[in-house]
Protein backbone atom coordinates (compact mmCIF):
# COMPACT_ATOMS: atom_id res chain seq x y z
CA UNK A 1 0.00 0.00 0.00
CA UNK A 2 1.16 3.17 -1.04
CA UNK A 3 1.73 6.16 1.68
CA UNK A 4 -1.14 7.61 3.21
CA UNK A 5 -3.36 9.66 0.99
CA UNK A 6 -2.49 13.18 0.80
CA UNK A 7 -6.08 14.03 2.83
CA UNK A 8 -5.96 17.89 4.15
CA UNK A 9 -5.68 18.24 7.61
CA UNK A 10 -9.36 18.96 9.54
CA UNK A 11 -11.21 17.88 11.99
CA UNK A 12 -13.26 15.34 12.92
CA UNK A 13 -17.22 15.40 12.95
CA UNK A 14 -18.91 13.75 15.82
CA UNK A 15 -20.00 10.99 13.48
CA UNK A 16 -16.37 9.92 12.83
CA UNK A 17 -15.42 10.35 16.18
CA UNK A 18 -17.64 8.13 17.39
CA UNK A 19 -16.40 5.42 14.45
CA UNK A 20 -12.90 5.93 15.86
CA UNK A 21 -14.12 5.42 19.87
CA UNK A 22 -13.38 1.65 20.21
CA UNK A 23 -9.75 0.18 20.25
CA UNK A 24 -11.08 -2.80 18.01
CA UNK A 25 -11.72 -0.18 15.22
CA UNK A 26 -8.02 1.32 15.62
CA UNK A 27 -6.72 -2.58 15.09
CA UNK A 28 -8.96 -3.80 12.23
CA UNK A 29 -7.88 -0.02 10.36
CA UNK A 30 -3.99 -1.35 11.08
CA UNK A 31 -4.90 -4.55 10.30
CA UNK A 32 -6.53 -3.55 7.14
CA UNK A 33 -4.06 -1.34 5.93
CA UNK A 34 -0.89 -3.43 4.33
CA UNK A 35 -3.90 -5.82 3.16
CA UNK A 36 -7.36 -6.56 2.42
CA UNK A 37 -9.07 -8.51 4.71
CA UNK A 38 -12.31 -10.03 5.10
CA UNK A 39 -14.62 -10.45 7.98
CA UNK A 40 -13.37 -13.71 9.11
CA UNK A 41 -9.73 -13.19 8.52
CA UNK A 42 -10.43 -10.65 10.65
CA UNK A 43 -12.54 -12.12 13.13
CA UNK A 44 -9.89 -14.96 13.52
CA UNK A 45 -6.75 -12.42 14.11
CA UNK A 46 -7.86 -10.30 16.42
CA UNK A 47 -9.69 -13.13 18.32
CA UNK A 48 -13.22 -11.92 18.10
CA UNK A 49 -16.59 -13.45 16.97
CA UNK A 50 -17.29 -12.55 13.62
CA UNK A 51 -20.46 -10.75 14.23
CA UNK A 52 -18.87 -8.11 16.40
CA UNK A 53 -16.16 -7.72 14.00
CA UNK A 54 -18.97 -6.96 11.50
CA UNK A 55 -20.74 -4.56 13.25
CA UNK A 56 -17.36 -2.32 13.92
CA UNK A 57 -16.67 -2.98 10.13
CA UNK A 58 -19.87 -1.40 9.18
CA UNK A 59 -19.08 1.20 11.47
CA UNK A 60 -15.99 2.37 9.40
CA UNK A 61 -17.04 1.78 6.13
CA UNK A 62 -20.23 4.22 7.07
CA UNK A 63 -17.48 7.10 7.70
CA UNK A 64 -15.24 5.81 4.96
CA UNK A 65 -12.28 4.76 7.07
CA UNK A 66 -13.01 1.21 5.34
CA UNK A 67 -13.52 0.26 2.41
CA UNK A 68 -14.66 -2.62 0.57
CA UNK A 69 -13.26 -4.55 -2.67
CA UNK A 70 -14.45 -6.32 -4.98
CA UNK A 71 -15.87 -10.09 -4.07
CA UNK A 72 -13.24 -12.64 -4.36
CA UNK A 73 -13.73 -16.62 -4.23
CA UNK A 74 -12.25 -18.04 -0.25
CA UNK A 75 -10.13 -20.92 0.31
CA UNK A 76 -13.28 -23.23 -0.08
CA UNK A 77 -15.14 -21.65 -3.14
CA UNK A 78 -17.07 -19.39 -0.77
CA UNK A 79 -17.59 -15.82 -1.49
CA UNK A 80 -16.46 -12.90 0.62
CA UNK A 81 -15.50 -9.25 0.67
CA UNK A 82 -12.41 -7.82 1.73
CA UNK A 83 -11.66 -4.58 3.51
CA UNK A 84 -9.16 -2.04 2.99
CA UNK A 85 -8.26 0.67 5.17
CA UNK A 86 -8.43 4.10 3.24
CA UNK A 87 -6.56 6.23 5.29
CA UNK A 88 -9.37 8.96 6.26
CA UNK A 89 -7.46 8.84 9.89
CA UNK A 90 -4.55 10.65 8.43
CA UNK A 91 -4.73 14.08 9.63
CA UNK A 92 -7.75 13.88 10.99
CA UNK A 93 -7.81 16.60 14.20
CA UNK A 94 -9.43 14.93 17.33
CA UNK A 95 -11.54 18.22 18.60
CA UNK A 96 -14.78 17.79 20.62
CA UNK A 97 -16.97 20.08 19.12
CA UNK A 98 -19.62 19.24 20.93
CA UNK A 99 -18.10 18.36 24.68
CA UNK A 100 -19.52 14.83 24.69
CA UNK A 101 -15.60 13.69 25.34
CA UNK A 102 -15.63 12.12 22.33
CA UNK A 103 -11.64 13.58 21.24
CA UNK A 104 -10.36 11.41 24.76
CA UNK A 105 -12.70 8.47 24.39
CA UNK A 106 -10.92 8.02 20.65
CA UNK A 107 -7.66 8.68 22.09
CA UNK A 108 -7.76 6.34 25.04
CA UNK A 109 -8.81 3.74 21.87
CA UNK A 110 -5.65 4.48 19.89
CA UNK A 111 -3.74 3.67 23.49
CA UNK A 112 -5.69 0.62 24.21
CA UNK A 113 -5.23 -0.42 20.45
CA UNK A 114 -1.29 0.05 20.54
CA UNK A 115 -1.09 -1.57 24.14
CA UNK A 116 -3.17 -4.69 22.81
CA UNK A 117 -0.40 -4.67 19.53
CA UNK A 118 2.33 -4.47 21.67
CA UNK A 119 1.31 -7.60 23.92
CA UNK A 120 0.36 -9.61 20.71
CA UNK A 121 3.89 -8.54 19.32
CA UNK A 122 5.14 -10.34 22.25
CA UNK A 123 8.42 -9.37 24.58
CA UNK A 124 10.90 -9.27 22.01
CA UNK A 125 9.13 -7.32 19.63
CA UNK A 126 9.97 -4.06 21.34
CA UNK A 127 12.03 -1.93 18.86
CA UNK A 128 11.94 1.92 20.64
CA UNK A 129 10.32 3.50 23.41
CA UNK A 130 11.06 6.70 25.29
CA UNK A 131 8.64 8.74 27.42
CA UNK A 132 9.70 11.79 28.82
CA UNK A 133 8.30 15.38 29.85
CA UNK A 134 8.54 18.81 28.35
CA UNK A 135 7.45 22.07 29.23
CA UNK A 136 6.52 24.35 26.48
CA UNK A 137 4.41 27.33 24.90
CA UNK A 138 1.64 27.08 22.76
CA UNK A 139 4.15 27.79 19.81
CA UNK A 140 6.90 25.42 20.53
CA UNK A 141 3.76 22.83 21.15
CA UNK A 142 2.95 23.70 17.45
CA UNK A 143 5.96 23.51 15.98
CA UNK A 144 7.14 20.18 17.83
CA UNK A 145 3.74 18.59 16.49
CA UNK A 146 4.67 19.99 12.96
CA UNK A 147 7.97 18.80 12.71
CA UNK A 148 7.07 15.27 14.14
CA UNK A 149 4.00 14.90 11.30
CA UNK A 150 6.18 15.80 9.09
CA UNK A 151 9.18 13.40 10.56
CA UNK A 152 6.31 10.83 10.48
CA UNK A 153 5.47 11.46 6.83
CA UNK A 154 9.02 11.60 5.64
CA UNK A 155 9.00 7.54 6.74
CA UNK A 156 5.65 6.45 5.88
CA UNK A 157 6.11 7.85 2.65
CA UNK A 158 9.13 5.52 1.88
CA UNK A 159 7.36 2.34 1.94
CA UNK A 160 9.87 -0.34 1.91
CA UNK A 161 8.41 -3.43 0.55
CA UNK A 162 11.16 -5.34 2.58
CA UNK A 163 10.69 -3.70 5.23
CA UNK A 164 9.43 -4.98 8.93
CA UNK A 165 6.20 -3.76 9.23
CA UNK A 166 5.92 -1.69 12.37
CA UNK A 167 3.23 0.22 14.61
CA UNK A 168 4.02 3.88 16.16
CA UNK A 169 2.09 6.30 18.00
CA UNK A 170 3.02 9.99 18.78
CA UNK A 171 1.23 11.51 21.70
CA UNK A 172 1.83 14.32 23.46
CA UNK A 173 -0.75 15.68 26.49
CA UNK A 174 -0.76 18.13 29.04
CA UNK A 175 0.79 16.82 32.29
CA UNK A 176 -0.61 18.02 35.80
CA UNK A 177 1.14 21.10 37.35
CA UNK A 178 3.22 20.19 40.47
Amino acid sequence: MPAPPDHPARDATVEELKALAHPLRWRILRLCWDRALTNKELSDRLGVAPATVLRHVRALVKQDFLAAEPVRSGTRGALERPYRATGRTWRLGLVDVEGEGLARQVDLAMLAAHRAEVLEAGPNANRETARGTLRLGAASQAELNARMIALITEFVERDEADGEPLSYLWSLVARPER
